[in-house]
């Protein structure tokens, strides 16, 4: 979701990494991940990028790497990113989650992302945490499944809209259980905006990250430090597009879309690259 808001047929190289293999596509050269065990494949570093949030469509000319919710299909040849809301529900979905699992207030109230209409999920107990795990856990395996080669899992950030309710800290334990889970099936995790926890990632394990209008915000360059330039950029302006490009363009994946990641057709829709 928006916040603020391949299977590539080619060479590869094998590097041994804490005990296990990380697989990375030479498309150019992309960055070694910190996963540990299974074979992981990162994403392509400097490639061509797709944000099909909206609903799945045929890929322009160049791009490599697409982005689409786990409900979609892969694109076919091409390295796809899975995205899970992983830290909210979906809008109405509340009722498919066990209840004591949805964060409420001191009242008993749902906590909710105003801006999505999103609950948040109660990650303050492990014993919550590893409920909520298993049941997303269902869905990183569904992505696997279905080809997917990486989860981006979004809402990492809840803590921030939870009433003070949540910390950082619960937010990096849950995430961590994912990012074994999704290693478990040859997945790669990418870290989803949260800039500030961006230092944490291997401890947490995670292996790319995805910034939204980090070139709007000026925040590009703590992503790459700490990603090694792996780090898939959504812009929602063509100043924060110019302000990625400038800076980032030669090292960076960068595209430029509508905020309600449309597919063509849609008036609102907008796809621009550097």
């Amino acid at each position: 979701m928006v916040r603020n808001r391949l299977l590539l047929i080619g060479v590869v190289v094998v590097a041994v990494v804490a005990g296990g293999l990380i697989v990375m596509d030479r498309l150019p050269e992309a960055s070694q991940s910190p996963a540990a065990g299974p074979t992981v494949t990162v994403p392509p570093l400097h490639s061509g990028l797709d944000y099909q949030l909206g609903g799945p469509y045929a890929p322009a000319a160049g791009v490599k790497v697409v982005v689409r919710d786990r409900s979609a299909p892969i694109a076919a040849g091409l390295y796809n990113v899975c995205y899970v809301n992983a830290f909210q529900t979906q809008p109405g979905e509340e009722g498919s989650w066990e209840q004591d699992l949805l964060l409420r207030d001191g009242a008993g109230k749902l906590v909710i992302d105003e801006d999505w209409d999103e609950p948040l999920l109660d990650l303050r107990t492990p014993d919550k945490r590893s409920r909520i795990a298993a049941k997303l856990n269902t869905w990183i395996d569904g992505c696997a499944t279905s080809g997917y080669r990486a989860i981006e899992a979004d809402n990492y950030d809840s803590y921030t809209r939870s009433k003070d309710l949540l910390t950082p800290d619960q937010a990096k334990a849950l995430l961590t259980l994912l990012a074994q889970h999704a290693h478990s099936r040859n997945l790669a995790i990418g870290q989803k905006n949260t800039v500030e926890l961006a230092g944490d990632r291997k401890a947490v394990g995670l292996d790319f990250a995805v910034a939204e209008e980090c070139g709007q915000y000026d925040e590009c360059a703590a992503y790459a430090t700490a990603y090694d330039n792996n780090v898939l950029v959504i812009e929602y302006t063509d100043d924060g597009l110019r302000k990625a490009c400038t800076a980032f363009g030669d090292r960076l994946s960068i595209v430029r879309r509508d905020r309600d990641v449309t597919s063509p057709g849609d008036p609102a829709y907008v796809r621009k690259t550097c």
